[in-house]
């Protein structure tokens, strides 16, 4: 394909014996022991609150399930919401959490370009935030830490795949989800890997907001506009569903070509059905895993990466392939 990214130990330290009583020791007989308080209570559960775009997505499922997993496993007491799209509906559950005086946020922003508000706030009121999937791209507010797949490099896959599938000639039109800075990043990483084939040309790039309903009659009005078209990158599994979905049901006399992006089970059918050519695959478990853990090191203290990338595979009918640091379930 042509585009491609292409603490020392207590043995060594030794063990002194203590003679001296200190504050919290009882001494007698050349021996030391600590007092613990009977009545002391234990350190409270770390609290998260949790925003995330959708349910509906396959992705977010999976997201939340790692997430949960890696949380039980460290004692946090998660409240997870979704926005649904809807970065109003979001704003206020980021303020219910702030007035909840959580631990930390975890966002999955519906829109990068308005989450800051928000996160100013929980800012101010010294709540450490986090992002996953999605990053904040507002100019307002900061962020701990973000975990994302490598959604550049997954653009120019796609992009590959579709060079690939088409022998880099074709018209191509790409159903986007503005806004969404994952999205925003996959599509440049597509059209930069488009931009090397010159008998490739992208003659639309649409709204359909990755989601299943407005997918297929976006698909549908495309057919319409551009009859000629050759190929469909659908910037996820759930818009590339309904890609098919469209084709099949307007019996378009022409052979297009759809590459989706996520790997869920569906696509993966949809390609050995010879439905879809083929697929990005992201991890959300690892992603998930990979948060809360980044969650637990700053409580912690320990220092974290400001940026974390995942990487992504391609999946064809040919089987799986990709990076060489995806993270692998």
């Amino acid at each position: 394909m042509k585009c491609r990214p292409l603490l020392q130990s207590a043995a060594a330290l030794g063990i002194a014996a203590v003679f001296t009583a200190l504050s919290g020791f009882v001494g007698f007989a050349g021996f030391a022991i600590l007092a613990t308080p009977a009545d002391a209570a234990p350190a409270p559960r770390k609290r998260i609150g949790v925003s995330l775009l959708s349910q509906s997505h396959q992705f977010y499922r999976d997201l939340e399930d790692a997430i949960r997993s890696e949380a039980k496993n460290r004692d946090f007491d998660l409240m997870i919401s979704y926005g649904e799209f809807d970065h109003v509906r979001q704003a206020e559950q980021i303020q219910s959490f702030i007035d909840k005086r959580v631990d930390a946020l975890l966002i999955a922003p519906c829109n990068s370009n308005e989450v800051g508000v928000g996160i100013e706030i929980a800012n101010r009121a010294r709540i450490p935030v986090f992002t996953v999937d999605i990053a904040n791209k507002s100019g307002r507010g900061q962020v701990v830490s973000h975990v994302a797949s490598d959604n550049y490099d997954g653009g120019l896959k796609a992009g590959a795949l579709m060079a690939e599938a088409l022998g880099g000639r074709g018209k191509v039109v790409i159903i986007n989800h503005p806004g969404v800075a994952s999205v925003m990043e996959r599509v440049r990483g597509f059209k930069d890997c488009v931009a090397q084939y010159p008998g490739l040309e992208v003659v639309s790039d649409i709204p359909g907001w990755g989601q299943r309903d407005r997918a297929m009659s976006i698909m549908e009005d495309l057919l319409l506009m551009y009859p000629e078209v050759d190929g469909v990158f659908a910037i996820n599994d759930d818009s590339a569903m309904e890609v098919v979905t469209a084709i099949d049901a307007t019996r378009h006399p022409r052979r297009i070509v759809a590459v989706g992006y996520d790997g869920t089970e569906d696509a993966r059918r949809a390609i050995k059905a010879g439905k879809i050519y083929g697929d990005v695959v992201q991890y959300p478990r690892t992603i998930g895993e990979l948060v809360a853990r980044t969650i637990a090191s700053h409580f912690a203290g320990k220092p974290v990466e400001p940026e974390i990338r995942v990487g992504v595979q391609v999946i064809g009918a040919s089987g799986l392939w990709g990076s060489e640091n995806a993270g692998l379930e």
